[in-house]
């Protein structure tokens, strides 16, 4: 198959698309005959579906009901302008869309449906449009009807902010604890500013707060308070701790005093201790932090004449600090960054991969550390890494290929584990903490966890478990047993409340005041009471015409939908400002420019919204009966614009072969 990269040099190649193949008019069973054409009972009904992007995302965001939004296809309510419709539908499943559009490595990109096409929909290139939008206007987050419980948070990251955010909605009262001079965990400490504008995450970070949240800061719970106190004065308490402690060199010589984690080493650079590196710099690593980490040693530098006590383990370790005038005279730094896995292998984003090797930085996979070989007075001056061999699959150490590689400063970012300090009973023995799949902790009652302290993972996988773990406390506050979640556990698109928003609520049903109309003569009660006419109206007002949700169970892959429908549109991309090799020094503006408001929509346009109909009017047209009519006006709204007059459908399925999103099934019906 054509990459997106090929067809963008040729939009011709690989852009063709045949539902039928070459032999498909020969049928191969009787079934297939018995359910075609005239001869069918099969009838068009009105399937929704999950999108690939939201069943890929971890916070599980309505990803396409915002493109929708910023597209026009869904209208806002009156008064409401589209840009602020679209922030309030992002927003209800993560709280930071101008953070996440950011820096966030988009697996719902991935899994787009547009791939098979020509290239995936620039998603998180719209949601920071959304995000810059919000902030530059002020847009504000609503809180819940006060239910008088207090809940607390341990940790003032992006997975603590989330929750909080997520419990104000539903009214709880919360208080935020946070060992650190501000707010922000990993997304403040350890991503570096020229990626995350502080402005930026800033202004996300008091919109929640402005919701009501009492925040202590500098504050360690299990040492300035005891854990106890906070149980006590409240009723129930979420630990979102995060891994602040990186994970060392596991080798012979990797406790050297040049030999530092790569958590402590970013936490140094964003509180603006840290202004300079040594002149050789080994990164160990493989995943997002070690980019960042090889990224700003690259536009850091180093000192020549470097003072013994200036020396940036020193300053990491918080015992001295650089002086301001000497780092003047800073010179670019020799970066390695190696990894056990094959470069086009590593857990980075092959985009930051690229970035990185652009900005200077040397970057070889395969290579596995075996010792730090230290100097005299005990300091690393080199690390022996040996070659890797995967032919089988598997690494396997190659006999003979050891080598050292010289180095004054070490830098391991191979995982992280939480700090226990006064949390005792927590830790499971893996620097973790254990949480059941209602993120409540097992043995613990009133104790919940989100976030790394889990499992060290991405920004939005933490968000989508705040917004889980906050569901799971409000049933507890409520004395209510956790709901189960469902199979694909996202925000999606929901018709009856979408009626409800638009005034078009579908009346309240009671059995017992049915009276059957005359053209409906006598049926027993429990017999279409709730169904629609031939007309696609419902009977009594009670009912959506022949509409299923399977939202929560199933994902409209891409076989499912009439590609032939989407013309090549080259995806709209963001400016990148990346330094090359002799810019880096020095250089931390921000590096991704976002779109503007036009290519935005035009971007947004893009989106094949799979699984949800985008009135394209292709049934209406195509329809050899006229069986298929739009929705009056006055009923309509997202996900009813179309329906099905069953007296004259004749089964033909061609709505569905010409529906490019998949929205209509051959299914219901009765003609």
């Amino acid at each position: 198959m054509a990459t997106p990269a090929d067809k963008a040099k040729d939009p011709g190649k690989g852009h063709t698309w045949r539902r039928y193949k070459d032999g498909d008019h020969e049928w191969a069973r009787m079934n297939d005959i018995i359910f075609t054409a005239d001869a069918t009972d099969k009838c068009p009904t009105y399937v929704h579906k999950s999108p690939p992007c939201q069943a890929s995302c971890p916070s599980g965001e309505d990803i396409r009901g915002w493109l929708n939004i910023v597209r026009g296809i869904e209208k806002p309510p009156k008064d409401v302008k589209w840009q602020e419709y679209a922030f309030q539908r992002s927003t209800d499943a993560n709280p930071f869309p101008s953070m996440m559009g950011r820096v966030c490595p988009a697996p719902c990109q991935t899994g787009c449906n547009r791939n098979v096409v020509e290239d995936y929909v620039g998603i998180n290139a719209v949601e920071q449009f959304i995000g810059d939008y919000a902030l530059a206007n002020n847009f504000k987050f609503q809180s819940g009807p006060e239910t008088g419980k207090k809940v607390a948070i341990i940790g003032g990251g992006p997975a603590g902010l989330a929750a909080a955010y997520q419990l104000r909605r539903k009214g709880h009262a919360v208080t935020l604890f946070d060992d650190h001079d501000e707010l922000g965990g990993m997304a403040k400490y350890g991503v570096p500013g020229y990626r995350l504008p502080r402005e930026s995450l800033n202004g996300e970070m008091d919109r929640i707060v402005n919701m009501g949240v009492e925040v202590k800061l500098k504050t360690r719970v299990g040492k300035d308070v005891a854990l106890k106190d906070i149980e006590s004065r409240h009723d129930a308490v979420l630990l979102a701790i995060g891994c602040k402690a990186g994970r060392m060199l596991p080798v012979e010589g990797g406790t050297a005093s040049n030999c530092i984690s790569g958590v402590a080493f970013l936490e140094a650079f964003n509180q603006g201790r840290l202004k300079a590196v040594s002149g050789r710099v080994v990164v160990i690593g493989g995943g997002d932090t070690s980019i960042d980490v090889a990224s700003v040693a690259r536009r850091l530098g180093y000192i020549k004449d470097m003072k013994e006590t200036e020396r940036p383990e020193y300053i990491v370790l918080g015992q001295t600090a650089h002086d301001v005038a000497v780092t003047a005279k800073k010179e670019g730094a020799e970066v390695l960054l190696i990894s056990r896995q094959p470069v086009e292998k590593m857990n980075a984003a092959k985009h930051e991969i690229d970035d990185a090797q652009r900005e200077g930085i040397t970057i070889q996979g395969a290579l596995s550390p075996t010792k730090v070989i230290l100097d005299d007075q005990g300091r690393a001056k080199a690390l022996r890494v040996v070659k890797l061999d995967y032919a089988s699959g598997k690494p396997v150490e190659i006999p003979g290929s050891e080598m050292d590689l010289e180095a004054d400063l070490i830098v391991s970012a191979i995982g992280q584990a939480g700090d226990f300090e006064g949390l005792d009973g927590f830790d499971n023995g893996k620097g973790l903490i254990n949480a059941d799949k209602f993120y409540q902790v097992p043995g613990k009652q009133g104790f919940f966890v989100c976030g790394d302290i889990i499992r060290p993972h991405l920004l939005t996988t933490v968000i989508g478990q705040a917004s889980i773990a906050a569901d799971s406390i409000d049933h507890f506050l409520n004395k209510q047993e956790p709901s189960k979640r469902p199979k694909v556990d996202v925000h999606h698109f929901n018709l009856l409340d979408k009626l409800k928003e638009v005034g078009l609520n579908p009346m309240e049903f009671k059995a017992s005041d049915y009276k059957p109309t005359p053209a409906e003569g006598p049926r027993p009660i429990d017999q279409g009471l709730r169904g629609t006419d031939g007309q696609g109206k419902a009977v009594g007002g009670y009912a959506i015409h022949n509409y299923e949700d399977r939202g929560d169970a199933e994902i409209s892959k891409s076989d499912e939908l009439y590609l032939g429908h989407f013309p090549f549109v080259e995806r709209h991309k963001r400016v990148e400002k990346v330094p090359s090799a002799s810019e880096v020094l020095g250089h931390f503006e921000e590096r991704m420019i976002g779109l503007d408001e036009k290519q935005t929509v035009d971007e947004a346009k893009r989106c094949m919204s799979c699984g949800m109909c985008f009135e394209c009017d292709n049934c209406v047209i195509y329809c050899p009966q006229i069986a298929v009519k739009r929705t009056p006006k006055a009923e309509s709204t997202m996900g009813r614009y179309v329906y099905t007059d069953y007296d004259l459908c004749i089964g033909c399925h061609i709505c569905a072969d010409v529906c490019p999103t998949g929205y209509i099934k051959m299914g219901m019906g009765d003609h």
